[in-house]
């Protein structure tokens, strides 16, 4: 009989429960198989034009994607007995995907089913139909242990589970995997948290933020799947390391059409060198009604009518009827269908004059007379078609518009400021940076409405300025999205202090905000280390917590000759098992690599991603990944090298998940002597 079909005995051998419980792996394997031979046999052949035939082969080839069987991974993680008196099967296998036989029964189910919610929320005081929750252990794609929490007793909490202890501390390479084995009730209730709600994540190292906000993007698609499927899903993180780190999570759970961005990846990826200064009031909120002065101030008042002739005859809009029109145009609409509004309105009139004459004029003469040589002229000497480039150019290089479009929003300090030394000949030979690519993204917004999504994760959110944030609020304007980071860990100067300050930017302030501080991922010992920074960086913050003790993961250790020390400690963690990341200040970069010029190891950056064991890592790149055992070289260095190095030091410090080894030839930072 097949495993699925056996009733549940939690008396019988341990032996013959696991043989039983690999014959259903088994069974599973072959039918998930079945399914994706099935898809593989499907053709695009039968829609009826080759547009159609195009747009189904693609639905087709991402239903096979999605039916993968990733041999390294558990097809399902877990089992639920349930008590009698539903619809629903006794016995529920929990899985990354659905999995059915040829006759339709069910053998694993989906994660994200509402039966499995109970896999992560049943307790013994709220049992929620469980009699018996298992959990299986895997070596690889091996089922090789089971362990079982019985939930119809009552009585006291749960033990912690060895299982889910070890899967949690599993040594790792390569990218993030997914953690919807371990997922936590608290995490449980913000991944299924309803579609149309924002949720903003305030997460601490180790939390799993990340991948709660992964999770629940997979989640809502499962939930919402053909809204989702025509309007978007998008991630964006803080650079294309992080995308990589993360690209491997959603194509596991069976998602495999998800935008993965960073915001330069949205907003363009400009890279002119900018003062930070500059760059920080170019952030901020307040350039909004600048932009909008500047773009508005190229609508003009009109000085003259239009004569439109059509043979013989002659059909005029007054000066005044035209001057009535803009007023009540301008402001009311973006720029952009403004004027093709004007033109319409225009050729109306001229329309009205005809029929005036006893003609019969229709649409097809008013698009016309919209179109015509005398129209468009007026309307682009009084409504000019404009770029967001132009609008720039013209805002940086000419004083005296800038202090018009500033008027009370800028002191005349912040407007030299914005002024370029020696401006370009031409928006054409300008050159942008970063924080110019948010400035064009809100006048694009202003000309043309831009497309909304239908669900946005932003990791790393704090790191934003007010017009990136505005610029990715305009693309979840349903008001659906997942926002996720932590305030402790921002290290732009223009980092946010609070996340209703985030939330309002986005346009989200009824935003709900939830703070994970229970550390599942970093050594205890390595986060109490690293929390001696908070007061300095984040003092509203409640300190983390983490679950595991994690004695003896901390080596803090004075050296004379960094290089060597460097080399000796990359030495010692390659002969314990896991991921290595050497974490040093940017500017010791090349350095580090010399010295482990005898180890093979590579160097990420922001553009070239690299998948190694022993990874060198400058510490602006280290943001949200994470490595078994991590070597940090020269906090003081860190932490002079910008403004909020003591933030980034907190980062820094946090990437670890089984060791944390500090080497320093100078003094320790203050905050964490003694």
């Amino acid at each position: 009989m097949p495993a699925h079909q056996l009733a549940p005995d939690i008396t019988d051998d341990p032996a013959r429960i696991l043989a039983a419980e690999r014959e259903h792996l088994a069974i599973s394997r072959t039918a998930l198989r079945a399914m994706r031979e099935h898809a593989q046999s499907l053709s695009s052949d039968a829609a009826g034009d080759w547009v159609s035939q195009q747009i189904l082969q693609a639905l087709l080839d991402q239903r096979v994607a999605a039916l993968a069987d990733h041999s390294g991974t558990p097809l399902f993680f877990g089992r639920l007995d349930r008590q009698a008196g539903d619809d629903l099967p006794g016995t529920v296998y929990v899985g990354r995907r659905h999995v059915h036989d040829d006759r339709s029964r069910p053998l694993v189910i989906d994660w994200r089913a509402p039966v499995s919610r109970a896999f992560y929320q049943a307790s013994p005081s709220d049992p929620m139909r469980v009699v018996l929750r298992r959990r299986f252990g895997y070596q690889g794609g091996d089922l090789t242990a089971y362990e079982d929490e019985r939930l119809d007793q009552g009585g006291a909490a749960l033990a912690q589970s060895r299982i889910l202890t070890e899967e949690i501390e599993r040594p790792r390479s390569g990218p993030m995997r997914d953690i919807v084995a371990t997922i936590q009730p608290d995490q449980d209730e913000i991944v299924r948290s309803e579609l149309g709600r924002t949720v903003c994540v305030q997460g601490a190292p180790g939390t799993g933020k990340t991948a709660v906000g992964l999770h629940r993007a997979a989640y809502l698609l499962f939930t919402h799947r053909e809204r989702l499927a025509r309007s978007g899903v998008m991630i964006v993180g803080p650079n294309r390391a992080f995308l990589s780190y993360i690209s491997s999570v959603l194509p596991a759970l069976g998602e495999v059409k998800v935008d993965q961005t960073t915001v330069a990846g949205i907003l363009g990826d400009h890279s002119a060198p900018e003062d930070p200064a500059v760059g920080t009031l170019k952030g901020d909120a307040r350039i909004v009604g600048v932009l909008r002065r500047a773009l508005w101030a190229h609508v003009v008042k009109p000085t003259e009518g239009v004569l439109f002739t059509k043979g013989i005859n002659r059909y005029r809009v007054a000066d005044h009827e035209v001057r009535e029109i803009v007023a009540s145009l301008r402001g009311t609409t973006r720029y952009g269908p403004g004027r093709a509004t004007l033109a319409q309105r225009l050729a109306h009139l001229v329309l009205v004059r005809m029929e005036q004459r006893g003609e019969s004029p229709d649409d097809r003469v008013q698009d016309a007379v919209a179109r015509s040589k005398p129209v468009r002229q007026l309307v682009d000497t009084v409504w000019p078609k404009l770029t967001p480039q132009q609008v720039l150019h013209r805002l940086f290089s000419d004083p005296a518009f800038l202090s018009a479009a500033a008027k009370d929003d800028l002191t005349a300090a912040e407007q030299s400021l914005l002024l370029w030394p020696k401006p370009p000949k031409s928006f054409r030979s300008a050159k942008w940076s970063a924080a110019d690519g948010a400035l064009m993204d809100e006048l694009g917004d202003m000309i043309e409405r831009t497309v909304p999504l239908g669900h946005l994760v932003v990791d790393e959110a704090q790191d934003l300025s007010a017009m990136q944030l505005r610029a990715l609020g305009r693309r979840c304007r349903t008001g659906s999205a997942t926002v996720l980071g932590d305030l402790a860990q921002g290290t732009t100067p223009w980092s946010a202090r609070s996340w209703g300050e985030v939330l309002s930017h986005l346009g989200f302030e009824d935003g709900a905000v939830t703070e994970l501080t229970l550390g599942f991922r970093v050594p205890r010992e390595v986060l109490d280390y690293a929390a001696r920074l908070l007061p300095s960086v984040a003092p509203d913050l409640a300190a983390p917590r983490s679950l595991r003790p994690g004695a003896g993961s901390l080596s803090v250790r004075p050296v004379p000759d960094l290089a060597t020390a460097l080399a000796h400690a990359a030495r010692e963690a390659l002969a314990r098992e896991g991921s290595i990341g050497v974490i040093v200040p940017d500017a010791l970069v090349g350095a580090a690599s010399e010295a482990l010029s005898d180890l093979d190891h590579r160097v990420l950056s922001p553009d070239t991603v690299e998948d190694h064991r022993l990874l060198v890592i400058p510490a602006t790149l280290a943001k949200g990944l994470e490595y078994d055992h991590v070597i940090v070289a020269e906090p003081a260095d860190i932490v002079d090298a910008e403004p909020r190095g003591l933030a980034r030091l907190y980062v820094v410090l946090t990437r670890a998940v089984t060791s944390l080894t500090v080497l320093h030839a100078r003094e320790l930072p203050a905050q964490l002597s003694g």
